[in-house]
């Protein structure tokens, strides 16, 4: 690659490094102040006023409390449209940190970088729209609630992509476990469905010293969390991932010792990457809830929703995302084989919609125990011009100019 084409190639990070120092205390600000899914007016508010400054057309309100950003480039010839999307909500969590940008909201904290996505989108708008090196459309989504919400599919079903019919739509997520400068991705499944499970065992309730005389539903949930286990062990293959994980157990009255409760819930979550796993898991838990329960003389129901699918990543899109980050940060910091992660994304349900692709920028922190949603979490500000340049490299190098440099 000639010194002309490589600087050509890194210009928007180059140019984003030149407003680092605003765009980190624009992160900040926004770790500052963290709003759930649905809630997030304030962000909104502040990615528009940025939006405003530097004259990008803007629409508000699409899934809510999502905002669109329509940047237009130096000319249209193509007819080609790409989308960029990054989460702005945060999580119910308390945070830990004792820095000067910690969460101002009790039981409210950016613990999984969203603030950081939402700034790198911003840095790749004001590069766009000062440059429009590029021909044809770029689509800036900024989402509402990811975590758990189902933003982006609020989105699609407020018309996202009929009001702004993006080609090809691309996602970045930072991610601990790679070392800063280094992206990961892979072809196919990049994250995994997350279904929800709510079982309720009733039995019935007495006296804990006469437990003769009642049908004790702990003992039932007792036995239902241990079997639960067997069900990925003993009928998925060893060789396809899955996993089902009690995360919550609700059962009588800590106060009240000698009380047997007449109910209990449990709530879990079910992971896979396949709909046929998701499909035996879900018979297998109702057989061995109901079953289980009756064997004691109680009874158990299962409610099973399916949250968001897996996460899959496009192949056409995925090597040209390979192509984009290794013209940025050469061949060795790219992992293309990157092994998929367990938890889910709703950037999935934008993957249903529109072919695209899911990267990993690496942040670091992993090392020190500091995975996301952790209450010690923090984004990396130093990975910003980066994730930024990348975000605006892959609509400058998707919708090149008739006289881009060859």
């Amino acid at each position: 690659m000639n010194r002309t084409l490589a600087a050509a190639l890194r210009a928007p990070i180059s140019f984003v490094s030149g407003q680092h120092d605003a765009l980190t205390a624009l992160r900040r600000d926004l770790h500052a102040h963290p709003e759930l899914g649905f809630e997030e007016h304030r962000t909104a508010a502040l990615v528009c006023e940025r939006l405003q400054q530097w004259g990008v057309e803007l629409h508000t309100g699409i899934g809510r409390t999502g905002v669109v950003a329509v940047i237009r480039g130096a000319t249209h010839g193509s007819g080609k449209s790409i989308g960029l999307r990054a989460d702005m909500d945060a999580l119910p969590m308390q945070e830990g940190n004792d820095f000067a940008h910690r969460s101002t909201r009790s039981g409210l904290m950016h613990g999984c970088g969203h603030d950081g996505h939402t700034t790198m989108l911003l840095g790749a708008a004001q590069y766009l729209a000062a440059t429009r090196r590029f021909d044809g459309t770029a689509y800036l989504i900024f989402q509402p609630g990811e975590e758990g919400f189902g933003g982006a599919q609020e989105m699609i079903n407020d018309g996202l992509f009929q009001r702004f019919p993006a080609d090809e739509v691309y996602g970045l997520h930072n991610w601990p476990a790679l070392p800063p400068g280094h992206i990961g991705l892979n072809s196919g499944p990049m994250m995994a469905a997350a279904d929800r499970v709510e079982i309720t065992i009733r039995g019935r309730g007495g006296h804990g010293a006469h437990p003769h005389l009642t049908v004790d539903p702990v003992v039932v949930a007792a036995h239902i969390v241990a079997s639960v286990q067997t069900i990925v062990s003993r009928n998925v293959s060893p060789l396809e991932p899955a996993v089902v994980s009690i995360c919550a157990i609700t059962a009588g009255n800590v106060n009240a010792m000698s009380v047997v409760p007449s109910e209990v819930k449990m709530v879990g979550t079910v992971r896979a990457f396949q709909h046929r796993i998701q499909d035996l898991i879900e018979a297998r838990l109702t057989e061995l809830v109901q079953n289980t329960a009756r064997a004691f003389g109680a009874e158990g129901e299962v409610k099973y929703e399916r949250k968001y699918p897996p996460t899959i990543n496009h192949a056409p899109q995925y090597e040209f995302a390979c192509q984009v980050a290794e013209s940025l940060v050469g061949k060795e910091r790219v992992e293309r084989n990157l092994p998929p992660s367990m938890g889910s994304e709703d950037f999935a349900f934008m993957l249903q919609a529109r072919p695209g692709c899911y990267l990993r920028l690496g942040q670091g922190g992993a090392e020190s125990g500091c995975f996301l949603h952790n209450s010690r979490y923090d984004f990396n500000d130093a990975v910003i011009p980066l994730g930024a340049g990348l975000l605006a490299a892959l609509a400058e190098q998707r919708l090149p100019l008739a006289d881009a440099v060859a």
